[in-house]
C-alpha cells in the first residue's frame, strides 16, 4: 500500500475534490429544470434529517480510525490496523441497520410532524438504504487515509459521483410524470445507486491491497502479537479507544447536522410567519441550499481534502512530540486554503448575476450569493482549523465551538427570517454570522493550544490580491468586445481575473515553483534540480 506525504495525500484529494464540486454542478444545473426549484426544496428538505442519522451511525468513525491507524504505523504497529478495521465494521453496520429498520417504520411520522412539508415522504424513504452503505464507505475510508494513501478514496468518491450523477438526472426525468414529490425520490434513488457503486470500488481496492505479500518487518511484526491481538480484552481495548475519539467528534458533527435540520425546518417555520405560502417557502429554501450554497461551497472541496489529510499527519507529529511539523503543516494548510478559496470569493461576488444567470438561469438569487461571498473565506479555513483540534486531541473544544456558532444562528434565523423585511434573507445573514464566529473560535482554540501564528504578512498579501483581482475582472467585464455572447463576456472576465491573480500570487511568493514541484504528476514540469 502507497503512503503519500502530507502534500502529496492532499493533492490527490484536492484534485478528486475539485473534480467532484465540477461534476456535481451537472445535477446543480440540470436538477432545477427538470424538477424545479420547488423539487429541488423538497429534495433538501429531508436531506438534513438523513444527515443526522448519518452522524449517529458514523460521526467520529473514519477520523478516529484514521487517527488510530495512523498512531500505529507511527510507533511501528501496523498490526493492529486491520483489527481496528474489522472492530469498525462491526459497529457501523449494527448501528446502520438498526437505524435504517427504525428509520422505515417511523418515516410517516417523521414527515408529516418532524418535517415541514409532507411530500418529503418519498425521498425520505428512497434514502434509508444509504445508511448501511455510507456505513461502510466511512470505515475503509478512515482506514486508507490513516495509512496515508489517499487513492483509494479520491477513485471512490470520483466514481461515485459520476454514477450519481447519471442515476439521479436519469431517475428524476423517468418519476417526474408522477409529480414533484416522485421526482425528487427518483434524485435521491440516483445518489443511492453511485454511493453503492463508491463502496464497492472501496471494497475492491481493499481487496487488491490484502493480496499484496508481507514483508520480513511485517511477518515479525504479526507473529510477535497476533496471540494476543483477537482476544475479548484486546478488541474491547480497541473498541473503547475507537468511540474515545469518535464520541466527541461524533457530537462535534451532530451540532452541525442538527443545525442543519433545525435550520430547514425554522427557516420553513418562520417564512410562513412572515406570510410565505409553503410552496414558496420551500423553492427559496431550496434555492439557497441547492444553489448559492454549493456554489459558496465548491472550494470546498481543497478545505476538505486538507483537512481529511491533515488529520493522519498532525496525529504522527503529535505522537512523536514534533511541534515544528505542527506548526509547518498548520502555515501549510492555511495558507493554501485561503490562495485557492479567495479567486472564487471574488468571482462569486463581481460576478454573481451573470454567474447565476448562466448556471441557473435565473438572476433572482444572485442577490444571496453576493451577500454571502465575501465571507466565504471563514467557510474555507474551519475545516482545516477544526481538523486540527480533532487530531490534537480537542474534540470537545471543537463542539463547544460548533455548538455556540450553531445556538446563535438559529437564534438568528428566527428572528429576521420571520421579518417579512428580511424574509430569506434572514437565512443568509445567519449563516455568514455562524461561519464567522465558528472560524473565529475555532482560529483561538488552536492558537491558545500550540501558540500558533498565522503569518500576518500572508493574510495581507491575499487581501491585497483580492482587490487586483476584481480590478481585473471588472476591467475584463466591462471592456472586452465579448458582450454579445454572456457566457463569453463572464468566462473571458473571469479568466482575466485569475491569470491576473496567479501571477500577483507568485510575485508575492505565496506560491512558489519549490510549492508547485511537491504537486503529484504536474510536480515535475516545474522541478528545476
Amino acid at each position: 500500500m502507497n503512503k503519500q506525504s502530507f502534500i502529496k495525500g492532499t493533492m490527490i484529494l484536492l484534485a478528486a475534490g475539485i473534480i467532484n464540486r465540477l461534476l456535481g454542478f451537472i445535477p446543480r444545473i440540470a436538477l432545477p429544470r427538470i424538477i424545479g426549484p420547488e423539487g429541488v426544496g423538497i429534495y433538501q428538505l429531508g436531506y438534513p434529517f438523513f444527515i443526522v442519522l448519518v452522524t449517529i451511525i458514523t460521526g467520529g468513525i473514519p477520523l478516529a480510525i484514521a487517527k488510530m491507524v495512523a498512531e500505529a504505523e507511527g510507533t511501528g504497529r501496523s498490526d493492529y490496523s486491520k483489527h481496528i478495521l474489522r472492530s469498525s465494521l462491526t459497529f457501523t453496520v449494527t448501528a446502520g441497520t438498526l437505524f435504517m429498520i427504525i428509520s422505515l417504520l417511523l418515516a410517516p411520522w417523521i414527515t408529516n410532524v418532524i418535517l415541514p412539508d409532507e411530500r418529503v415522504y418519498q425521498t425520505f424513504v428512497s434514502m434509508t438504504p444509504m445508511m448501511i452503505i455510507i456505513a461502510v464507505s466511512a470505515v475503509y475510508r478512515g482506514y486508507f487515509q490513516g495509512k496515508q494513501n489517499m487513492i483509494p478514496s479520491a477513485a471512490s468518491s470520483i466514481i461515485e459521483t459520476i454514477v450519481r450523477i447519471v442515476c439521479m438526472l436519469l431517475f428524476a426525468q423517468l418519476l417526474m410524470p408522477k409529480g414533484l414529490a416522485y421526482g425528487a425520490a427518483g434524485a435521491m434513488l440516483g445518489t443511492a445507486v453511485g454511493e453503492l457503486i463508491g463502496m464497492f470500488v472501496l471494497l475492491w481496492q481493499y481487496a487488491k491491497d490484502d493480496k499484496r505479500k508481507p514483508t520480513a518487518a511485517d511477518a515479525a511484526s504479526y507473529n510477535h502479537k497476533q496471540d494476543n491481538l483477537h482476544t475479548p480484552l484486546q478488541k474491547r481495548m480497541v473498541l473503547k479507544r475507537l468511540l474515545s475519539i469518535a464520541v466527541p467528534v461524533t457530537g462535534g458533527k451532530m451540532v452541525g447536522s442538527i443545525s442543519y435540520l433545525m435550520e430547514s425546518i425554522i427557516t420553513a417555520r418562520s417564512l410562513a410567519i412572515a406570510g410565505i405560502a409553503t410552496s414558496v417557502a420551500t423553492a427559496q429554501y431550496g434555492a439557497l441550499q441547492g444553489m448559492v450554497i454549493p456554489l459558496l461551497l465548491l472550494p470546498g472541496a481543497i478545505t476538505m481534502s486538507l483537512a481529511v489529510a491533515l488529520v493522519p499527519s498532525l496525529s504522527e507529529a503529535a505522537a512523536r512530540k514534533d511541534r515544528a511539523t505542527i506548526h509547518k503543516r498548520m502555515n501549510q494548510a492555511l495558507r493554501l486554503a485561503l490562495v485557492t478559496g479567495a479567486p472564487f470569493a471574488v468571482i462569486m461576488y463581481i460576478l454573481a448575476e451573470p454567474l447565476c444567470l448562466l448556471l441557473y438561469n435565473n438572476t433572482e438569487i444572485s442577490g444571496m450569493l453576493k451577500i454571502m461571498a465575501p465571507f466565504a473565506l471563514f467557510l474555507y479555513v474551519q475545516a482545516p482549523l477544526q481538523a486540527a483540534l480533532q487530531a490534537l486531541d480537542r474534540p470537545g473544544r471543537a463542539l463547544l465551538n460548533t455548538l455556540i456558532g450553531a445556538l446563535i444562528k438559529m437564534g438568528l434565523i428566527l428572528y429576521l427570517s420571520s421579518n417579512p423585511e428580511f424574509g430569506i434573507k434572514g437565512a443568509v445573514i445567519a449563516i455568514i454570522v455562524n461561519s464567522i464566529v465558528v472560524t473565529v473560535l475555532h482560529g483561538y482554540s488552536v492558537s491558545r493550544l500550540i501558540g500558533f501564528r498565522f503569518k500576518l504578512l500572508d493574510l495581507v498579501k491575499i487581501a491585497s490580491v483580492m482587490l487586483i483581482m476584481g480590478a481585473g475582472i471588472l476591467y475584463g467585464y466591462r471592456h472586452l468586445p465579448f458582450n454579445i455572447f454572456p457566457w463569453l463576456q463572464f468566462l473571458s472576465a473571469a479568466a482575466t481575473g485569475v491569470l491576473l491573480y496567479m501571477i500577483v500570487v507568485f510575485m508575492t511568493k505565496l506560491v512558489t515553483f519549490r510549492d508547485l514541484v511537491r504537486v503529484p504528476v504536474i510536480g515535475k514540469w516545474f522541478d528545476r534540480s
